[in-house]
């Protein structure tokens, strides 16, 4: 299910002159009885709403006092986000005569006459307060609260985030938690600011409005509007002719594939940080490390500690937190069973909350071979919002494979990728003429969409790669370690990282250093094993500098290794 809740505005949007119809009634039991929430929200206080609001029962929540105010009705627990109109702060708007003056636990509202007085009592006062409209009214309340703080709140409360959340309003004050929820919709008699930033608007004003969404809702989960709402579109990258390429959010599944040392974990990590930043749970199971120190990423497990199932249900049980499940304490051939008890486990709590949106996992193939006999009855039928990174992609289960809509082929030989591809999921590639690998380029298949394969330049992320600081600083790179062994193979030093690397070389004697030096060994390692290509220039320019010194050598690629990832640190 693509939404798991329906936040309502009351006044002119399900309510008419303060009253709710039985056809809105009915509607929102039809919304709840689907499975989904309603919440209300709205600028009234609790008392006065309870006084024109015969079912306060027929929402999961109410968020009142366009904010300030969560109440459940069914345990009627009530909580305040804010502190209460002081008492100076009150005689003063009546001494200016305001009236009517309604007080609040947190709001006190007026007519929209009066908003020049508001605004010179708290300029008087000196308040940290905001004034906000909501037609013929004007509301105080305390900056940073309005209808979208309360409604964040109030999700948390439920376990849900805003992007499983479909909002209907009509006045100024909505503006700010319709921009929050993924689907924002207007009822036909809605404010021409509140009509703009709808992606909806329905035929019906007022309550039938409501009516007519929950209605659609039920029938379909607004699946004509999945992959029109461009504010939450994934930028993937441009086209060779300069048109963005993005991804929706929902109802789609990725494969990235190419050979080792390709860029496929930087392509990824650049679509994950987006993802992010548009506030999308993210869940990767990492098992190189090679994502945990993205940003707002915390990472669960490392070489000597194995990750647990109820570790990272926990963790994501917050939809603020996004996690990178580290599998390097769990040996190869044990790593699939680990998946058989963790994606279960991610597809109910999908189910429950909507999240983890998205699933990557890297080296897919260790989690999901080919081999695996019990794909059958661990993967579930729909996989979802999943990216899965790999060097074969004709390794993986076949079923994990058949949902694919996008595949990313990155790498010298994108036709091949592809073409395994195609095989392994029985469908034909027509591979254009004219079109080939080039520097800096991936090739996209949408594969549903029966278009053929084209070029597109990556759109990167701000940290490109940090990834590298703990993974190739710190990390061990087992087989692709340096080794400083010398003329005649008199040594044989292993640097495992480039910690270990620039310790050796500080203290390696000049034969050894000048012997990789005059090789080209260091910037060969770099490019190759530690995968820096700028990391690789620059060393091979010093390389092949013939007015310095060896001992000048050694200390500007150390430096510059050093500098590139603060080894200090």
């Amino acid at each position: 299910m693509r939404y798991l809740a329906l936040v309502v505005n009351y006044d002119e949007t399900l309510a008419s002159n303060g009253k709710m119809s039985q056809d809105c009634l009915q509607a929102l039991q039809r919304v709840r009885i689907s499975g989904r929430r309603v919440i209300l929200v709205t600028g009234r206080r609790l008392d006065d709403l309870f006084e024109v609001c015969e079912q306060p029962r027929a929402f999961d929540l109410i968020v009142a006092e366009n904010g300030a105010v969560v109440y459940s009705p069914r345990s009627r627990e009530q909580v305040t986000l804010g502190p209460r109109p002081s008492d100076r702060l009150v005689q003063s708007l009546r001494h200016r005569n305001v009236e009517p003056l309604d007080i609040g636990e947190v709001i006190i509202a007026t007519h929209a006459a009066h908003r020049g007085v508001l605004h010179d009592v708290v300029w008087k006062h000196g308040l940290e307060a905001q004034l906000i409209g909501n037609r013929s009214s004007v509301m105080l309340l305390p900056a940073g609260i309005n209808k979208a703080s309360g409604l964040e709140y109030g999700l948390r409360k439920l376990g849900l985030s805003r992007h499983e959340v479909v909002g209907i309003g009509d006045a100024e004050n909505d503006h700010s938690f319709l921009e929050r929820c993924e689907c924002a919709v207007a009822v036909g008699n809605a404010v021409p600011s509140i009509k703009e930033i709808a992606t909806l608007v329905t035929s019906g004003e007022n309550g039938s409005g409501v009516v007519e969404l929950s209605d659609k809702l039920v029938a379909d989960d607004l699946r004509e509007l999945e992959g029109t709402i461009e504010r939450h579109l994934i930028m993937l990258g441009k086209r060779t002719d300069g048109i963005a390429v993005r991804l929706a959010p929902y109802g789609r599944n990725v494969l990235i594939a190419g050979p080792s040392g390709s860029g496929k974990s930087t392509l990824t990590a650049g679509i994950i940080e987006r993802l992010i930043e548009k506030d999308y749970q993210v869940c990767i199971v990492d098992p190189e490390g090679d994502y945990t120190v993205l940003r707002d990423v915390v990472a669960v497990g490392n070489p000597s500690r194995a990750p647990s199932v109820q570790e990272v249900l926990s963790i994501l049980e917050d939809p603020t937190i996004n996690i990178s499940v580290n599998s390097l304490g769990i040996p190869l051939g044990d790593r699939p069973d680990f998946f058989a008890q963790l994606i279960p486990n991610l597809q109910a709590m999908r189910a429950r909350t909507g999240r983890p949106h998205w699933l990557v996992l890297d080296e897919a193939h260790h989690m999901l071979p080919e081999t695996w006999g019990h794909a059958g009855s661990s993967l579930p039928q729909r996989l979802g919002e999943t990216m899965l990174v790999t060097v074969h992609p004709d390794h993986l289960v076949p079923t994990v494979l058949a949902p694919i809509d996008l595949v990313l082929a990155v790498g010298s030989e994108p036709e091949q990728t592809l073409k395994t591809f195609g095989q392994a999921t029985n469908r034909e590639l027509e591979w254009p003429s004219g079109l080939s690998h080039q520097r800096g380029q991936v090739v996209a298949w949408f594969v549903r969409d029966r278009q053929p394969p084209f070029a597109i330049r990556p759109e990167l992320g701000s940290a490109e790669r940090i990834r590298h600081h703990r993974k190739y600083a710190e990390g061990d790179l087992r087989w692709h370690s340096f080794y400083f062994r010398g003329p005649g193979g008199r040594h044989n030093l292993k640097a495992q990282n480039l910690t270990i690397f620039c310790q050796i070389a500080e203290g390696i004697d000049e034969d050894t250093w000048t012997y990789h030096l005059r090789r080209g060994d260091f910037s060969r390692w770099f490019q190759f094993a530690v995968r820096d290509d700028f990391l690789a220039d620059e060393a091979r320019r010093i390389e092949q500098r013939a007015d310095i010194a060896p001992w000048q050598a050694r200390k500007m690629i150390t430096e510059l290794v050093d500098s590139r990832y603060t080894l200090a640190e």
